[in-house]
């Protein structure tokens, strides 16, 4: 086979081995080569040799594919994978708590990018697809690949792209190699302000001639980090502009604003508008410890024959505490708002009074903690057969635990409330939203009185098993021709368990707590972003900003409270202030998913006149079985237990509901890559391929699980479906790259994606268990025949008429509040269920990517900058409500254009590198709060450094800088509109100063 004859540069043919060897499929040849050219290899490492290893794998691809590739062993560009990986034309990413987390590719999110480490499918404990890059390390990281058209021979889901992570072989890089470092971190995300750890390790070495190599390497990290947020809880409740809050009851929406004097502005009948469910200021802080560690042993017996058994290990452990302070909108009749105008209309201050005073001011508090953990054993057996034929097996058993690590359980949540609110309003005309609570700077300790908690536990398991086969057949003149066959097997098992007290109208008495363990802070010290001030409100409720909280001692009140209040015998600890681990009461849920597949793809490599080229097509067959069984609670009863808030229960002794469901699906599924060199340097790029994109593992799990707790307008909960087929999608891409200097080139690309069998969540109406809902029941509609207006008014009336004569008609002992449930006349509850599906529309994604780098001779000084533009058809309709009898809107979520700019220079053993990364607005999410709603994620930019200085005095000895968000960018998203906020975060720079040892 005549191989392909671009010309390369000492450097890169040098360079390009390193890569080649720690692929999946044998390299002994591409060793055998470099090594018969008898030529000088030239060493270049730092910035500039990374970049150039990551050039020449680009322009040595079957297809359209970038690279990162580490500076040297130990020392990958970022210490998080992901915030190097947005470094990369068409790749963006999403944080957590500041950090990069997930990654997306050309518009599609994490879900559709097929993340593989050293070529293998690794578990993942979130119920999405989405491999976690902050649970892994970066010292160990030897490149990471990101494939963005496919091949036969790729393994199926990555949509975007398929993204694969290389960690160290010892083989690959022959001799005594080791680097060490320490790092001291500085997060100022947090109020703690300490100083956390960061050590790490690599040793690799080869023995016995260069047969055997042994390669150990780990890290620690600590890490104490925060953020604040400002939040409309449950999102907006939507509405058309012809709705007319009638106070009588008639034809209502609950939330629904009248028209009356008190609406400025008030939204027109051709108008859509929304209300905000509540206010909430939240402050966390997170403690994060992290362990890496991977194994790797190699034996080369013979030079055709290479062995390799590693393992890995990955913890995270995530322990965190918040506050917040709230005020829930009752929707009584006392409404005063200011509106923007139409045809999407948002309250610019959104207000409530309640004349007879007594509403809630809530403070809540979580603390808990969750631990991943994930381990993975695999073997690798590369044999050259013969001169012409290259067999490998692969074969790996991994699992991923994500579990409850805190004695509070994975979630805990315990409020506590003053019933001192006279009024609520927000202002929504800034950045921030400004919470303005009547009486609630006046708040005192002594006001605080225990209302409702969860403590959750929730446990969730992945196992996979994967084997994979794989061949080369070298033809005489006349190309080769790869092979496979693999099986997957993927178990998922997620238990969860609540133990939740609906004591929202509070227990106990005010006083009950001792005051020294509520602290107060100032919530609007807390933010930098603009914020509204009310200062064009006309309206009568109090408009002074909420600034008071109280930063509680959580372990101190909820033992005070289990002491005084836990008479209900649930629980580890028997008292309800505690998580339970009797998974086998509540939810269930486990899926196999069983997958074979078989490929084969040919390649010829040979020239058309002066041009080389070469060809690649292949088809490969999967077939996916996929069975789901589930438990999950039902509910026969609810009680009307607050103003707006019903609590569901289940009166039988065995309440769980259990249910098998499968499905099933298979794909014949084409590639083509066709590449040429025009003239030197010159490569144009064409490819055409079908991929799938699996759904997420949560969306196939069976059964339909409802929330414990509804108000006047209803319940929700989640309903999966085995049965989902993937996402289908016909890729086209077309690229031209000029390589026209040593480390420099410039690229543009065209790419299309006609993409069906998109997966909605649908909101759903379902009376599921038709439970009798006394919020909306007979004997309200009594009192409102009786003049009743307010929840309050109806819920005393009721009480007077029939306490004394219907048993479903109490006062609760342990804190006076009145209890009514549910009769046989009353109508039933209904619950907007979400609830995947595959949609019969398609649609067509396309885009343009374009990058240049370019090193300016020997200065020392260099660039990168790329840009992505991507469209993705029609956008997302802000006046439809997606009620029933409107349009159904099939809309991609998470595309965007993206841009980064990188500026670097490396001399005299000084390096440093700044990068600005950009991602526009767009659609992240279309089922929101209550209703089908959008959620929009605002235009964010990051800008981030490193600077490094080897010690001249000690060989291998370098110190570095480093700086994350340094310009403090915080991220925003929003509903139908700007004004309709839903969350705004906080977090903050990361810095870091450290020094690498290495020889």
């Amino acid at each position: 086979m005549k191989p392909r004859t671009f010309t390369k540069t000492r450097i890169a043919t040098s360079l390009s081995v390193i890569l080649s060897a720690s692929t999946m499929m044998p390299a002994f040849a591409a060793d055998e080569a470099v090594a018969d050219e008898n030529i000088e290899v030239l060493q270049v490492t730092g910035i500039r040799g990374s970049l150039i290893k990551s050039m020449d794998l680009k322009r040595s691809s079957n297809g359209v594919v970038d690279a990162i590739n580490a500076e040297d062993i130990g020392k990958f560009p970022d210490s998080n994978l992901a915030e190097s990986l947005q470094r990369i034309t068409g790749v963006s990413i999403d944080r957590q708590n500041g950090e990069g987390s997930r990654v997306s590719v050309r518009g599609f999110g994490a879900d559709q990018n097929l993340v593989m480490l050293n070529g293998r499918q690794m578990p993942v404990t979130t119920g999405s697809r989405s491999f976690d890059f902050a649970n892994i390390a970066s010292e160990a990281i030897s490149a990471v690949e990101v494939e963005k058209t496919s091949q036969a021979k790729n393994s199926t889901g990555g949509i975007g792209a398929t993204i694969n992570v290389l960690t160290h072989r010892p083989l690959s890089s022959p001799g005594l190699k080791a680097s060490f470092g320490v790092k001291a971190v500085d997060d100022t995300s947090t109020d703690e302000g300490s100083i956390t750890p960061e050590l790490s390790g690599i040793y690799s070495n080869t023995f016995a001639d260069g047969k055997f190599g042994v390669s150990i390497s780990a890290s620690y990290q600590e890490r104490e980090s925060g953020n604040q947020q400002a939040q409309v809880g449950t999102g907006w409740r939507s509405f058309p502009g012809i709705v007319d809050q009638d106070w009588g009851g008639d034809n209502a929406e609950w939330g629904g604003v009248p028209k009356d004097g008190n609406q400025i502005n008030r939204p027109g009948e051709g108008d859509v508008y929304a209300v905000p469910q509540t206010t909430v200021y939240r402050f966390e802080e997170q403690q994060r410890a992290r362990t890496n560690g991977q194994l790797v042993l190699q034996y080369e017996p013979i030079d055709s024959l290479r062995a390799t058994l590693d393992y890995t290990y990955m913890q995270n452990d995530i322990d965190t505490q918040s506050h917040d302070v709230s005020a829930w909108f009752n929707f009584v009749p006392t409404q005063e708002s200011t509106w923007s105008d139409g045809p999407v209309s948002s309250p610019l201050v959104y207000s409530e009074t309640y004349p007879d005073g007594g509403a809630d001011l809530s403070m809540a508090a979580g603390d808990y903690g969750t631990r991943d953990e994930s381990n993975s054993i695999g073997f690798n057996l590369e044999w050259d057969a013969t001169d012409n034929l290259f067999l490998s097996l692969d074969y790996h058993s991994s699992d991923a635990e994500r579990s409850p690590n805190n004695k509070n359980g994975s979630n805990s949540n315990l409020s506590t409330a003053a019933f001192i609110r006279t009024s609520a309003a927000t202002d929504f005309t800034g950045d921030v939203p400004v919470l303005a609570v009547g009486g609630g700077n006046q708040v005192r300790p002594e006001d605080m009185r225990i209302t409702g908690s969860v403590f959750g536990n929730a446990r969730n398991k992945s196992e996979i098993d994967q084997l994979q086969i794989n061949g080369t057949y070298v033809f005489e003149e006349a190309g080769s021709i790869d092979f496979g066959i693999a099986a997957t097997d993927v178990n998922n098992h997620s238990q969860s368990v609540n133990v939740q007290r609906n004591d929202w109208g509070g227990v106990g008495s005010a006083g009950d707590l001792d005051a020294e363990w509520f602290p107060a802070g100032s919530v609007q010290d807390k933010f930098d972003g603009s914020q509204g001030d009310f200062s064009d409100y006309e309206g009568s409720a109090s408009v002074d900003p909420q600034d008071v909280i109280f930063l509680w001692d959580f372990e101190a009140v909820r033992s005070a409270a289990a002491g005084l209040y836990g008479s209900t015998a649930v629980g580890d600890c028997g008292n309800g202030f505690c998580p339970s681990t009797d998974y086998a009461s509540d939810t269930d849920r486990y899926t196999q998913e069983e997958t074979q597949s078989a490929y084969i793809q040919y390649n010829y490599e040979g020239d058309i006149g002066d041009m080389p080229f070469d060809v690649h097509f292949g088809v490969r067959y999967e077939q996916t079985d996929v069975e789901s069984k589930s438990a999950v609670t039902a509910y026969d009863q609810a009680t009307w237990i607050a103003e707006t808030e019903v609590a569901l229960q289940s009166t039988g002794a065995d309440s769980r509901v259990f249910q098998t469901q499968t499905g099933e699906y298979d794909y014949f599924l084409p590639s083509f890559n066709f590449n040429i060199e025009v003239v030197e340097d010159v490569m144009l790029r064409a490819a055409y391929s079908e991929t799938i994109g699996r759904p997420d593992y949560t969306s196939i799990q069976g059964g339909t699980s409802v929330g414990t707790l509804a108000n006047r307008g209803g319940g929700s909960g989640t309903a999966g479906n085995p049965s989902l087929l993937p996402l289908e999608s016909e890729n086209i891409d077309f690229s031209a790259e000029w390589y026209y200097a040593e480390g420099s080139y410039v690229s543009a690309g065209y790419f299309r994606k006609d993409v069906s069998n998109f997966i909605d969540n649908n909101s759903v109406d379902s009376t599921i268990y038709e439970i009798p809902d006394p919020s909306n029941g007979v004997y309200v509609q009594e009192a409102i025949n009786a003049g009743q207006v307010t929840a309050i008014e109806q819920r005393q009336w009721i009480y007077d008429t029939y306490g004394a004569t219907d048993p479903n008609v109490t006062m609760n002992p342990d804190n006076g509040n009145i209890e009514i449930t549910g009769n046989a006349g009353d109508p039933s509850i209904n619950f907007i269920l979400n609830t995947p599906s595959n949609s019969s529309e398609s649609s067509v994604i396309d885009g343009w990517e374009f990058a240049v780098q370019h090193f300016f001779g020997e200065s020392g000084f260099g660039m990168q900058a790329n840009y992505t533009l991507v469209n993705a058809g029609d956008s997302y309709d802000n006046y439809n409500l997606n009620r029933p009898g409107d349009a159904e809107q099939n809309v991609l979520t998470n595309i965007s254009d993206t841009a980064n700019v990188v500026a670097m220079y490396e001399d005299y053993g000084f390096s440093a590198r700044l990068a600005w990364n950009w991602r526009d607005e767009f659609l992240s999410a279309t089922g929101d709060g209550t209703g089908a709603n959008p959620t929009y994620t605002e235009e964010y930019s990051q800008v981030d450094f490193n600077i490094g200085y080897d010690i001249a005095a000690v060989e291998g000895l370098t110190v570095f800088f480093e700086g994350l968000n340094i310009t403090n960018e915080n991220t925003r998203t929003h509903g139908r509109s700007y004004s309709q906020v839903l969350n705004y975060t906080q977090t903050g720079a990361r810095y870091s100063l450290g020094a690498r040892y290495t020889f």
